[in-house]
């Protein structure tokens, strides 16, 4: 098959692809707009933040398969390509503990003020006084909206630091997650505005949809108790941002956020941010699943989701119902 892998993928993954038989393009600067015609001749597309347009996915006629070296798939049009039979497939949990551990480590920083002490020392001043008033974790109370793997990932390293978990009580969750749930000790709220009031942690880990986007708004902000620590590992825009700069500036709630309803679309630039100038924001780059473990385990996975794929089965599918492959199968292309 050929092959467009359109953002950075480890080597060895492409080096694996092509020991398969498979022509790869690897083309790691392409953008959103380069994509229509970087993809032109290519059946499958693998991406991670590059953004992929309906011109992305009508400029080859070929094309089959998209998939995102990761668990979001909202910067992909995945309507688009449902209406023109090419599968749109993610890789769920590979980065989910990568994830929980910057979310922790945002958590961290906040509590002890690490930036800002790194920032002094750096400049020269000593001010043990003004740092040494952190509260500490144990015993925090510390909810985490969203069990899916990055939420429980979270949820369980809070529990090893002795915080109390709770979390909204929600019908339908599979008996795994209700194990990992019961075993972090994760106690049930009856809604999201409860679980508000109750802690003074709150830690996001949702997909973006329709339901959740500006989730954390004024209604839900003005229910946190004063100096909540609000922390955002998931996505942009299921924060309301102009929403959380009026509590931090009127409540005393600080942030730990690693996603921004705007970035850019690409690697490196410029980045005019309001909310990532507050001074009651530690931010981070949208990094929380760039380790080296959670990309070879992602790579690992899309390489044999392609393999899969070739022989007839699509693994992850999110927008179509992902019946084997069989006409694609039995036609041998490679």
């Amino acid at each position: 098959m050929r092959i467009l892998v359109a953002d950075a993928f480890p080597d060895e993954a492409v080096a694996a692809l092509r020991e398969r038989g498979h022509q790869v393009d690897h083309l790691p600067g392409t953008t959103a707009d380069d994509l229509p015609e970087a993809v032109r001749d290519h059946e499958v597309l693998v991406v991670r933040s590059t953004r992929v347009t309906s011109d992305a996915i009508a400029a080859s006629a070929g094309l089959r398969l998209v998939i995102r070296a990761g668990s979001g798939t909202n910067t992909i049009d995945c309507a688009a390509a449902a209406e023109r039979g090419v599968y749109v497939c993610n890789v769920p949990g590979g980065n989910a503990v990568a994830v929980a551990e910057l979310a922790f480590g945002l958590l961290l920083a906040l509590d002890r003020d690490i930036p800002a002490n790194v920032a002094d020392l750096r400049a020269g001043l000593w001010d043990k006084k003004r740092y040494s008033r952190a509260r500490g974790i144990l015993g925090r109370r510390i909810g985490v909206v969203g069990l899916g793997d990055v939420g429980l990932a979270f949820a369980e390293r809070a529990a090893a630091f002795g915080a109390h978990v709770y979390a909204v009580a929600k019908p339908g969750r599979s008996q795994q997650t209700l194990d990992r749930a019961h075993a972090a000790r994760i106690t049930y709220v009856g809604s999201l505005e409860t679980l508000a009031e109750t802690c003074d942690v709150l830690s996001f880990h949702v997909p973006a949809t329709a339901e959740t986007r500006c989730l954390v708004g004024r209604d839900l902000l003005a229910r946190v108790r004063p100096g909540t620590f609000i922390l955002n590992t998931a996505r942009g825009d299921i924060l309301d941002e102009d929403a959380l700069i009026e509590a931090m500036d009127t409540k005393g709630v600080r942030a730990g956020l690693d996603v921004f309803a705007a970035e850019p679309g690409q690697s490196t630039g410029t980045f005019d941010s309001r909310l990532a100038r507050h001074p009651s924001v530690y931010g981070t780059h949208h990094i929380g699943a760039s380790t080296e473990q959670a990309q070879q385990a992602i790579a690992d996975e899309v390489v044999h989701m392609i393999e899969t794929f070739e022989q007839g089965t699509v693994l992850h599918c999110v927008n179509l119902d992902a019946e084997p492959s069989l006409e694609y199968a039995a036609s041998g292309r490679s």
